[in-house]
């Protein structure tokens, strides 16, 4: 399986190397070859991969992987600083943690044997999907942006009057709050990777004692939904508000309202916009992957829960109030991540007839949701107080739903087969 999944891996990143190549962009090779010498675009990730890598290695080893990132890193600034080379974009830190996490890979190859060069692979190639899982999303957006020229931010503006448009509410409140509220957003919603990384450190805390992954984990989560995802963004462009409809769309936005008035009741139609900005809103996920974080916290200590509680509402905050996303694309993006989490789990666990029905009509409803966004979006408008609880009855059913089947899988835990007892001799 391992190996079929890194076929299939590298595949797809060949296939989006070219891709971006065709439109005279590096891709996400390119990008991440790149980041062994040159500035980072995320510093924080680069270590956030190698500390997810560190959980296969003892706490001897792990100080040594520290050490070196630490020292390749400072040597780097150093040569930096005597050429006169100033770091104008990036982080001026992170190669010593690339490079750590490739001289593993090479050591897991050259010295390592048997259970203990797959374990060792095994985090490489965790630390590494992680990093490639941004470069891969870099260049799926560079691909929307290129490939759909019309976007369906009038449907979904529309539809979202259901909810009471709530981007617009919360795009008010907060510039209400002023620099201070929108740097803690900020700051929360860039570092969605980084805190996925801490959940997952709690869950992957006994990998080095045990010397094996355990069958379900965040990462396992985070990752599926950033490849599939982009494949709804395909399906259903979507710039957001402030594109749309705020001052960051420039002459190709329908009007500059956005937060102050919501868009009137018309009957909507596509779009056309530029060639820039990426069309990633349909279903949001950052709201999938906060989710996700929220739902793997669920069960670690209390400051945990606390944290993944955290990053949840100021995801949720911060999606709306930059004007990120509509309301509709959250209540979406809930849907999309407890779909996807009840298939890993159920895959993880062994397949059995509740599994299959959650994931069945998880699926069943995000597609509804988005064809009611496609193709009612009016009539949902004209009839809040109908369209409005529906939607959120739609989400609160397909949670309802996880909730029930999950609680029943940990009451009964996986059947370890147990041999017959057998007659003793006396």
């Amino acid at each position: 399986m391992w190996v079929t999944a890194g076929v299939v891996g590298v595949g797809f990143l060949v296939a989006l190397e070219i891709a971006a190549r065709g439109y005279g962009m590096p891709g996400p090779i390119t990008n991440q070859a790149r980041e062994v010498m040159f500035p980072p675009k995320s510093g924080f990730l680069l270590y956030a991969g190698m500390a997810l890598m560190m959980v296969v290695l003892t706490w001897r080893q792990r100080l040594i992987a520290l050490g070196a990132a630490i020292g390749i890193d400072v040597t780097v600034l150093l040569v930096r600083w005597v050429a006169g080379v100033k770091v104008t974009e990036g982080h001026p830190f992170g190669n010593g943690a690339l490079c750590v996490v490739l001289a593993c890979a090479v050591i897991a190859l050259t010295r390592r044997t048997g259970r203990e060069r797959v374990l060792l692979l095994k985090g490489v190639g965790l630390a590494l999907l992680l990093v490639a899982g941004r470069k891969t999303g870099d260049a799926w957006l560079l691909i929307t942006s290129k490939t759909r020229p019309t976007v369906l931010d009038p449907y979904v503006a529309i539809a979202d009057h259901a909810l009471g448009s709530p981007s617009w509410l919360v795009g008010r409140i907060v510039r209400a709050t002023g620099p201070v509220g929108a740097h803690i957003l900020d700051y929360v919603y860039v570092q969605l990777a980084v805190a996925a990384v801490v959940a997952a450190l709690y869950q992957l805390r006994h990998v080095s004692t045990e010397r094996r992954f355990p069958r379900h984990h965040l990462v396992r989560t985070f990752l599926t939904i950033g490849l599939l995802g982009p494949g709804i963004y395909m399906i259903f462009p979507v710039v957001g508000p402030i594109f749309a409809y705020g001052a960051d769309g420039g002459p190709w936005a329908t009007a500059h309202i956005w937060p102050e008035t919501a868009p009137p009741l018309v009957a909507p139609h596509p779009i056309p916009f530029d060639g820039i900005t990426p069309r990633n809103c349909m279903p949001s996920l950052h709201t999938a992957w906060a989710t996700a974080i929220f739902i793997h916290t669920r069960k670690g200590p209390r400051l945990l829960r606390y944290a993944g509680t955290f990053w949840l509402i100021a995801t949720l905050g911060a999606t709306l109030g930059f004007g990120y996303h509509y309301g509709v694309d959250l209540v979406a993006g809930v849907v999309f991540t407890l779909t996807i989490e009840t298939a890993l789990r159920a895959q993880a666990r062994g397949w059995d007839r509740s599994g299959t029905r959650l994931v069945a009509y998880g699926t069943a409803v995000f597609a509804a949701l988005l064809a009611s966004y496609r193709y009612l979006p009016l009539e949902m408008a004209q009839r809040p107080w109908i369209a409005g609880p529906l939607l959120i009855l739609a989400m609160l059913s397909v949670i309802y739903a996880y909730i029930r089947t999950t609680r029943a899988w940990d009451q009964k835990p996986l059947s370890a087969s147990q041999p017959e007892p057998q007659p003793e001799l006396v």
